[in-house]
Order: structure tokens, then C-alpha cells, then sequence
């Protein structure tokens, strides 16, 4: 009888440490988790600001976000959660680079246009001077192969940033 109860003592034993195990596994494994969570709201943090600055910054960082996304999902989900939208890029952050993109490209291009503009002036004050019609050819052509230049750039990460957006 007195095996019986050592028994029942000594598988008790082992039910309770065998919990105690099993609670302190599933703790290290929410610790870690949320270890990994915050370390990718700490990686994210400064691109968020990046993207505020310079939307181009989008298209270096979301195919980083992706990736995180797909390797560490339980984390993301969390942080969705806490930001109450994807994160680290809402789709509100999204079409707002867009948006500012596109703004910033419509200064430019008026930037663009008044300095010729004054340019243009100016070397039409001496076109009847040796060599004056060539300098305003030259400028002509200066002045469309900046624009061209700059409008594909515009184009191709205003493509890119309407792709993302979708």
C-alpha cells in the first residue's frame, strides 16, 4: 500500500513539474514573440519616416515589409492589430506617397519651366551675337532633355506606387 501511495506521489510529481514545463515553454514562446514583434516595429520605425520624406523610399521598403510579413505572420498579425491597419504601410500610407509623388513632381515641373522660362530670356537678349542662336538651341535642348529625363523617373515610381496601392 505504501508503494501505491509513493507512486501516486511520484506521478504527481511529475504531472506538476511536466505542467510547469509546458507553462514555461508557452511564456519563453510569447516572449520571443513579442520579442520579434518589437524588434520589427524597431526596423520599421525609421522607414515609415523615410517614406514620409521621400516616397521613392516605398519601393525600397515594402518588398522588405512583404518578406517580414511572410517569415514572421503571428508577429504582423499583432502588430495590424495594434496599428489597426497593416503595418508597417497602410494602404492610406500608400496612396498618401502617391499622392505626394505626384505633388511633388507638379512643383518641379513648374520650377522647371520658370527657370527656362527666365533662361530663355536671357539668352534671347543675345541672340544676334555670334554664336547666340546656338546657345538658345543648346538651351532648348538642355532644357527638354532634363524634363525628359526627369518625367520617365516620375513615370516609372508613379507606376510602381499605383501598383503597390492595388
Amino acid at each position: 500500500m505504501a508503494t501505491f501511495f509513493a507512486a501516486i506521489i511520484v506521478a504527481t510529481a511529475i504531472v506538476v513539474t511536466g505542467g510547469q514545463i509546458v507553462t514555461e515553454m508557452r511564456a519563453r514562446r510569447e516572449d520571443t514573440r513579442q520579442s520579434r514583434a518589437l524588434s520589427i516595429l524597431a526596423l520599421f520605425g525609421p522607414a515609415v519616416a523615410a517614406v514620409q520624406e521621400d516616397p521613392k523610399a516605398l519601393l525600397v521598403w515594402q518588398p522588405f515589409a512583404v518578406t517580414i510579413r511572410r517569415l514572421f505572420p503571428e508577429e504582423s498579425a499583432s502588430l495590424d492589430t495594434a496599428a489597426g491597419a497593416a503595418f508597417p504601410f497602410s494602404t492610406e500610407i500608400i496612396s498618401s506617397a502617391h499622392a505626394r509623388w505626384t505633388t511633388d513632381w507638379l512643383a518641379w515641373e513648374r520650377a522647371h519651366d520658370a527657370t527656362y522660362k527666365m533662361k530663355t530670356a536671357m539668352a534671347e537678349q543675345d541672340v544676334d551675337s555670334p554664336g547666340g542662336r546656338a546657345r538658345l538651341d543648346a538651351l532648348e535642348r538642355e532644357k527638354l532633355d532634363l524634363y525628359q529625363r526627369r518625367y520617365e523617373e516620375y513615370v516609372r515610381v508613379a507606376k510602381a506606387l499605383q501598383k503597390l496601392a492595388s
